[in-house]
């Protein structure tokens, strides 16, 4: 865990962007590197690897989270502690040797076996997908009883009228 990931995340965004243009320039190829001495791609290229190290799985991530879900919560201590301060609701698989008291929505498991943690993150994943979906259809629904168009009928509009 990146200290400051939570609480620091308006600084972090901008090195967030700088490794998305990165990776953008790796994915293109020899295109991005025309021009470049061969000790300044290796540079480029430290830099960034190291930079998905740090940055990699919040690649995508625009805006603090709605929740945060963690696997072992005596590993990711200052994780929970950036959560609390920030008032990130905190799921967790907590263990024998965990402290229940500072997750909001403990899952009592064994967070150590590999089988358990797959069992648990699947779980975990399917609800918040399911979530995501019903979350998609009450905005649907709510948008069709107001009388405002959706997106999909403007589309649809915009078709027909070429």
């Amino acid at each position: 865990w990146l200290g400051g990931t939570l609480t620091n995340f308006q600084t972090i965004q901008p090195r967030i962007a700088h490794y998305q243009r990165l990776a953008d320039q790796m994915a293109a190829g020899d295109d991005a590197f025309e021009g470049m001495t061969k000790r300044e791609r290796m540079i480029q290229s430290k830099e960034f690897e190291r930079l998905q190290r740090f940055y990699g799985g919040l690649r995508n991530m625009k805006r603090l989270p709605g929740a945060m879900f963690v696997v072992d919560p005596t590993m990711e201590e200052n994780a929970i502690a950036e959560a609390r301060r920030l008032n990130i609701p905190i799921i967790a698989m907590c263990d024998t040797n965990s402290d229940p008291d500072v997750i909001d929505f403990p899952i009592p498991s064994n967070d150590d076996a590999i089988r358990a943690i797959q069992l648990m993150t699947g779980r975990v994943a399917d609800a918040v997908l399911e979530g995501i979906a019903v979350g998609e259809v009450e905005q649907q629904f709510q948008q069709s009883q107001t009388g405002a168009p959706s997106e999909d009928a403007e589309q649809a509009e915009a078709a027909a009228a070429e």
